[in-house]
C-alpha cells in the first residue's frame, strides 16, 4: 500500500455527495475526484467536468479519411491513367466507397488515439486511484487532493458522510 495526500469520504446516497461537492466548489476547492458505483448524472454536472475533446479527434480524423478516399485513387489513377471504353480517368462517384471506409477508420482510429491522449492511458509508473471496497456496490466516494484537507473533511462530515478517511494509511491505493 502506498503513500496517499487526501481525504476520502464515503456517502450512502448521490444527494449527500452532490451537496458536498457544492460547498466544497463554494469553499474554492476545485480537485474533487468522484468515485460511483454507476454513471451518474448528478455528480456530473456538480462537478462541472468541460465537454471532452474527443469528438474533434473523430471529426478531424473522418475528413482527413474522407480526403484521402477520395485523393488516394485520384493520384493512382493519373498516375497510371487505364483508358478504358472512352471513360474518364477520373470518376468520382467509384471512389465514394474507398472515402467512405477510409472515413470510418481514420475516424475510428482518431477516436482511440483521443481517448487514450486525454484518459492518460497507459498511466505513468507510480499513478495512484484511489478505491473503496463499498464503491463498486452502493456507495460513493469523493477524494480531495492537496493541502486544504482538513477543511475537506470538515465539509464531508457536515454534509453526511458515512465515513472519512484523513490519514494515509486508512485509504487503499492502488498502483
Amino acid at each position: 500500500m502506498s503513500e496517499a495526500t487526501g481525504v476520502l469520504a464515503v456517502f450512502d446516497t448521490v444527494e449527500d455527495s452532490v451537496a458536498a461537492i457544492e460547498r466544497l466548489r463554494a469553499a474554492g476547492i476545485k480537485e474533487i475526484t468522484a468515485i460511483a458505483p454507476a454513471p451518474s448524472h448528478e455528480l456530473e454536472h456538480a462537478l462541472h467536468k468541460k465537454r471532452s475533446p474527443v469528438p474533434i479527434y473523430t471529426l478531424v480524423g473522418g475528413l482527413t479519411g474522407a480526403a484521402a478516399g477520395f485523393a488516394l485513387p485520384t493520384w493512382t489513377s493519373l498516375a497510371w491513367p487505364l483508358v478504358t471504353g472512352g471513360k474518364p480517368i477520373i470518376s468520382m462517384p467509384a471512389w465514394v466507397i474507398i472515402g467512405f471506409e477510409l472515413t470510418i477508420l481514420f475516424g475510428a482510429l482518431s477516436t482511440v488515439l483521443g481517448l487514450f491522449i486525454h484518459a492518460r492511458l497507459p498511466r505513468k509508473p507510480g499513478a495512484r486511484l484511489v478505491h473503496d471496497p463499498s464503491f463498486t456496490a452502493d456507495r460513493f466516494g469523493l477524494w480531495v487532493n492537496g493541502p486544504r484537507r482538513d477543511e475537506a473533511a470538515g465539509i464531508f462530515r457536515a454534509s453526511g458522510a458515512v465515513a472519512v478517511r484523513d490519514r494515509a494509511e486508512e485509504v487503499t491505493v492502488a498502483l
